[in-house]
């Protein structure tokens, strides 16, 4: 998203709208069944083209399962800084997808065992990205 009509990287701004967080059962249900996945440590990624209309090239939702963190404040801090490092990279997913008009769905479901340091978690979300605009832009479907 940009505020002004320049493509400077400076002018971005760094959100995570409400219309970029993917909701509804049918949207997870169909997700687990058909989605494609992929595995980079400690992350699965299960991704999908998206038949609904909307506003953004992506949507997406992060999990933790209560089965690796018994307790809501580790899942909820896990989220928290998963979603934090998404918004300050997911321009690079965005230029990609925008470029090939594809809109996709995804869902990282975090597999690891502790609660990840910022740095290690910006890096593996950085190759995830890298690893996702490749899959969905080279799959051969378009928009």
């Amino acid at each position: 998203m940009i505020l002004r009509q320049s493509e400077d990287f400076f002018c971005m701004r760094f959100t995570f709208q409400k219309e970029e967080k993917l909701t509804g059962l049918k949207v997870f249900t169909d997700l687990a069944a058909k989605g494609n996945s992929f595995f980079v440590h400690p992350f699965r990624i299960i991704w999908m083209y998206s038949e609904v209309e909307q506003k953004f090239p992506a949507r997406i939702a992060f999990a933790v399962p209560k089965r690796n963190f018994k307790k809501a404040v580790d899942r909820n801090r896990i989220k928290r800084l998963l979603r934090e490092t998404y918004r300050h990279h997911k321009h690079e997913l965005y230029a990609e997808l925008n470029s090939k008009n594809v809109k996709i769905s995804v869902m990282f479901i975090y597999t690891g065992k502790v609660v990840p340091e910022h740095d290690e978690l910006e890096r593996k979300i950085i190759l995830s990205l890298q690893r996702l605009s490749k899959a969905a832009a080279s799959d051969g479907r378009t928009g």
